[in-house]
């Protein structure tokens, strides 16, 4: 792998190093310290620059207008009635409605969707881990999905294969949290990243199984993508096939989620219904707290089986996070990592973070992935499989089921009003 210096970088692309440092702080521009410098990744770095295949790339967009007419969150419903209900803990309580989740992470979304009453039957999962987490609440412990081994979308034969054991279901809802990283304001942005194209596979699936309904959830980052051309491309592509997407930014908190977690959600439909969005459940003054989700595991010991796991600190790093006042992170160079956030408010989003977790308010240490679990709103009873580094990365990357549940409820009840409409015909 070639490398170029910044100072070569700087040269190259007629910028000051200056400017090449915060492009790396923004992780627009991918580096790697070594021996304490930074050394630029050539190929990335051409891309981002503007090379001649970067440009062809960016082409392809040259054609697409953005329209906010797409992003029509007055189209909300209220969810308060159906919110007690819980298909999660009843296995028994399902709302007539089938569904699948491509990327399905750990569960996250599936959980949420579970709950609104949806039947989860198939998936698609490329993590090892995640799937064997996915295995154990789905299948072994709720035995409402056949367990499936690892796949990868990506490859034309996992697609057939799940295409082919589905004809003789009614699929409702192809739903998916199609990888982010390549969309996050926090990571490479570069627009040919590999995983910014992975809803293209998600779209084959729609195709191909013609579901009422399709849910997409992504990062804010997403919206800004030059200039909002690649969100109205992903609407575009599913206008294309007959879906009629419309967008909103969901905040978790509004749903009951101890955290603020801000996520882009499509939905789409090709049957001229409504693409409702639920309405809040509660609003900024009435938040659930950390301490109000957390609480419970104050003084709780260490217990591996539900991944009540904790993290090895140095003397030196207790006496620090103990004189670390709420809001703070333990090292400058980081604003939402080693976090304290305050006990009386939401916590700050929950991240794929690989050991410098959120820290916990009134203990001195790193909260566990059972309270991260808990932040995220997964159930009590959902068990994370793999190494604690594993947990993590499957708890930060997972749509919280809370959220999950409002827009599975939001989306039934498009489904039920369009089904006795065309029922009264």
């Amino acid at each position: 792998m070639a490398f170029y210096t910044i100072a070569e970088a700087a040269i190259i692309s007629q910028k000051s190093q200056k400017t090449i440092r915060r492009h790396i702080a923004a992780g627009e521009i991918e580096a790697t310290k070594i021996q304490n410098k930074y050394r630029i990744n050539q190929a990335a770095f051409d891309l981002w620059n503007g090379s001649t295949e970067y440009t062809k790339i960016v082409s392809i967009f040259d054609s697409i207008v953005p329209d906010k007419s797409s992003e029509n969150k007055s189209d909300e419903i209220d969810i308060s009635k159906e919110w007690d209900k819980d298909g999660w803990q009843n296995v028994n309580y399902r709302n007539g409605y089938n569904f699948i989740d491509l990327f399905s992470g750990a569960g996250g979304l599936s959980c949420g969707l579970t709950m609104a009453g949806f039947n989860p039957v198939s998936y698609v999962e490329i993590m090892p881990d995640a799937v064997e987490t996915y295995k154990y609440n789905f299948n072994k412990q709720k035995k409402l999905v056949s367990e499936i081994d690892s796949q990868d979308i990506c490859d034309e034969k996992v697609r057939n294969n799940l295409i082919n054991s589905l004809n003789n279901t009614h699929i409702h809802l192809v739903a998916g949290g199609f990888p982010c990283q390549g969309f996050s304001m926090a990571g490479n942005r570069v627009v040919t990243d590999e995983r910014n194209s992975l809803y293209l596979r998600m779209l084959d699936v729609v195709k191909r199984l013609k579901p009422e309904f399709v849910v997409m959830e992504n990062v804010l980052g997403l919206r800004s993508m030059l200039g909002g051309k690649v969100e109205a491309k992903i609407i575009q592509d599913y206008k294309d096939i007959g879906y009629n997407v419309s967008i909103a930014v969901l905040n978790s908190a509004d749903y009951k989620v101890a955290q603020l977690r801000k996520r882009v959600i499509f939905i789409g439909n090709r049957i001229g219904a409504k693409n409702y969005y639920p309405q809040p459940l509660l609003d900024e003054d009435h938040y659930i707290t950390q301490g109000e989700c957390i609480e419970k595991y104050m003084d709780m010991p260490e217990n591996k089986s539900i991944n009540h796991i904790f993290t090895k600190h140095t003397d030196k790093i207790i006496k620090k996070i103990q004189e670390l006042p709420e809001g703070c992170s333990l090292y400058e160079n980081y604003s939402d990592s080693w976090k304290k956030s305050h006990w009386d408010k939401p916590s700050c989003t929950i991240k794929e973070n690989h050991g410098g977790v959120n820290l916990h308010p009134k203990k001195p240490r790193a909260l566990t992935p059972r309270e991260l679990a808990a932040l995220q709103s997964f159930p009590d009873d959902f068990i994370f499989s793999g190494s604690k580094k594993s947990q993590l990365v499957q708890i930060g990357n997972a749509v919280p089921p809370l959220l999950g549940k409002a827009i599975g409820i939001a989306v039934m009840k498009s489904l039920d009003i369009a089904n006795n409409t065309q029922r009264g015909k």
